[in-house]
């Protein structure tokens, strides 16, 4: 178990709640990029290095056929070369990120993608060569050569994807409307984050702001309610005056999906996105009839809001409020560190030992400073090496999650890194948000536990409820919104942007209860579909859902000390790529083919509402 007094010798204080410049942060408090080069010139040596082996690979071009020894040296250079260059990137991306303002930085990073874009180019003929094998040859040189068992998972992917690559002419023509493919959602970022007018509103405290995306993700929990619902009505009538550009674009943007999957053989734009991970699209249809299935228990939270925050009627301009007054705690990186290692103590010495070590070596860049990157992530790129964690600490409960959370990704690199070689390593995006969604479950119960006082308690546990509504409830009904509209046009219909408000309006009214009286959806937030740049991510959001519902499910057979619960989910972390999500998922313990991931999960909710009743009487 984690031993708190050796830690205590070796905190750091220091003032996160400020930007500093570089130079003024502790050096144990930024990350060592020394670990991947030891400095610049070793790092610009490797480089250019690398790039002179990129013409090398063309030696292999109409040989990979020849012999099983040929074959495996190809996909050795290949690996290699690709783990090299992950490498690379790693270090001049983290380079950049430290300091955007830093020209120098920025230089480093196009420099390697460039070279990137090269090494993509001179390996682009692997693939269509493979699949012209066909699956008999290489199942000989497997049988032949065990050196190559290392590459089964990803030559038995090409197989099984080959009967949606087209000929080398075909992928050729269709490599080249790669440059139109993105532009709907170039726009719409551009449009939104540069030429988009904003309405400019006074606050009843006399503040007056413009109403940008930004301001309105600050300003909608304004815990003056009159504030609330002008901000709701300003910010939504204003993207209604957009309602047919962004309809336009979203249909384009579907298009483009249902062109993709039609051209690839594929039934429909979300088969052909789920394939990807080998994903069913059971999957995708058996969370949206399992979450209609517990919209009660949502209900059931939406009753409790309105009666926390003591409101005859909950409207839509409610729901981002907090539901726990004057609960302001501090946790400075030290003590954010200890909370973290102690949550995640059910894991056991074999997470809780290299967790530590990486949080005491340099693997994190904890405090913001002048022209560091925004916001937060871990990069596990670099297979030799560790991962990285870029942070901004500022000392308040949100970083507390986000360190919990970051590292959580760092741990399943990790820990991928240690057991898989390099080829299955990299685990998909489908189980990613499972590690960090885990950390935040754990740190969130044991917070709960530890504390005695009654509005924390209340303050946690109402942020578990609202982790459980918009990550889950919400991040569904964005996937049934995104399938209904790519069904629309896969039968060759039209979508505008009062179709689109409609259906969006409809499912919002559904989730929320509008008929029921749970909580009021106004017409005029039906145009919260333009708002949201994920439904140009082809069919990605649902993914937040089934992750928290995985995670929660393995959170809490781990904290409830089912036998072998923690040993599945260390070997879950150890799984990289070695199989299929939904497989590894399964040994784990969450079966998404099945209801029981959904049960565990609001049984959870229920749970949590259960105490907060409690706490309230």
């Amino acid at each position: 178990m984690y031993n708190f007094e050796k830690l205590n010798k070796n905190l750091v204080s220091f003032d996160g709640n400020s930007s500093h410049p570089r130079g003024d942060i502790p050096e144990q408090q930024k990350w060592n990029l020394s670990d991947i080069y030891p400095c610049e010139t070793d790092f610009l040596a490797a480089r250019d290095a690398f790039s002179g082996r990129i013409d090398h690979l063309s030696n292999f071009r109409g040989k990979l056929g020849d012999n099983a020894n040929t074959f495996l040296t190809a996909l050795e250079t290949y690996f290699d070369m690709m783990k090299t260059y992950s490498r690379l990137s790693s270090y001049a991306s983290l380079t950049a990120d430290q300091n955007m303002k830093d020209a120098h930085g920025e230089r480093l990073r196009k420099e390697t993608r460039q070279l990137g874009v090269r090494f993509s180019e001179a390996a682009s003929y692997i693939t269509p060569e493979l699949i012209s094998l066909g699956e008999s040859i290489i199942q000989d040189f497997m049988s032949e050569n065990p050196g190559l068992e290392p590459y089964r998972m990803y030559l038995e992917d090409i197989i099984r994807t080959a009967r949606h690559t087209l000929s080398e002419k075909e992928e050729r023509i269709l490599s080249r409307t790669g440059m139109l493919a993105g532009v709907a959602s170039n726009a719409y970022g551009i449009f939104t984050n540069s030429d988009m007018i904003f309405p400019t509103v006074t606050l009843s405290d006399g503040t007056k702001l413009e109403l940008n995306q930004a301001n309105y993700g600050k300003y909608r929990g304004s815990d003056n309610r009159l504030d609330r619902e002008l901000i709701f009505r300003e910010f939504w009538e204003n993207f209604g005056h957009y309602e047919n550009t962004f309809g336009a674009l979203l249909f384009a943007s579907a298009q483009q999906d249902w062109f993709y999957a039609v051209t690839r053989n594929y039934n429909s734009s979300v088969e052909a996105a789920l394939d990807t991970d080998n994903v069913p699209v059971s999957v995708y249809t058996g969370l949206l009839d399992n979450i209609h299935n517990y919209l009660p228990a949502l209900h059931r939270y939406l009753a409790l809001r309105k009666k926390m925050m003591g409101l005859d009627i909950l409207k839509y301009s409610d729901l981002y409020s907090s539901l726990v007054k004057g609960v302001d705690v501090e946790y400075p990186f030290d003590m954010a560190r200890e909370h973290v290692l102690a949550a995640v103590s059910p894991l056991g010495d074999r997470y809780t030992i290299p967790l530590k070590q990486g949080l005491e070596s340099r693997w994190a860049d904890v405090f913001p400073s002048d022209g560091k990157r925004s916001g937060a992530y871990s990069n596990g790129a670099c297979y030799d090496v560790h991962p990285y964690v870029l942070l901004n600490h500022t000392d308040d409960y949100e970083s507390l999650s986000t360190l919990a959370h970051e590292f959580g990704h760092a741990m399943h690199s990790w820990f991928s890194n240690k057991n898989q070689p390099y080829p299955t390593s990299d685990y998909s995006i489908f189980v990613a948000e499972v590690a960090s969604t885990f950390n935040e479950n754990l740190l969130n119960q044991h917070l709960i536990a530890t504390t005695e006082d009654r509005d924390m308690k209340l303050f946690l546990l109402g942020h578990a409820l609202e982790r459980i509504r918009t990550t889950i409830f919400r991040q569904a009904m964005f996937a049934e919104f995104e399938l209904e509209i790519h069904r629309v046009v896969e039968g060759g219909n039209a979508l505008t942007g009062e179709i689109l408000t409609e259906n969006y309006l409809s499912l919002a009214r559904k989730y929320y209860g509008h008929k029921e009286g749970i909580c009021q959806v106004d017409e005029l937030y039906g145009v919260e579909w333009a708002f949201i740049p994920h439904f140009y991510y082809n069919f990605y959001v649902y993914q937040y859902a089934t992750g928290m519902v995985a995670a929660t499910a393995l959170s809490e057979k781990v904290l409830s000390k089912e036998q072998g619960a923690a040993d599945r989910y260390l070997a879950f972390l150890k799984s990289g790529c070695s199989d299929y999500p939904i497989p590894i998922l399964r040994k784990a313990g969450a079966d998404l083919e099945t209801s029981e991931p959904f049960e565990l999960t609001m049984r959870v909710f229920h749970r949590t509402m259960d105490q907060i009743e409690a706490l309230l009487q």
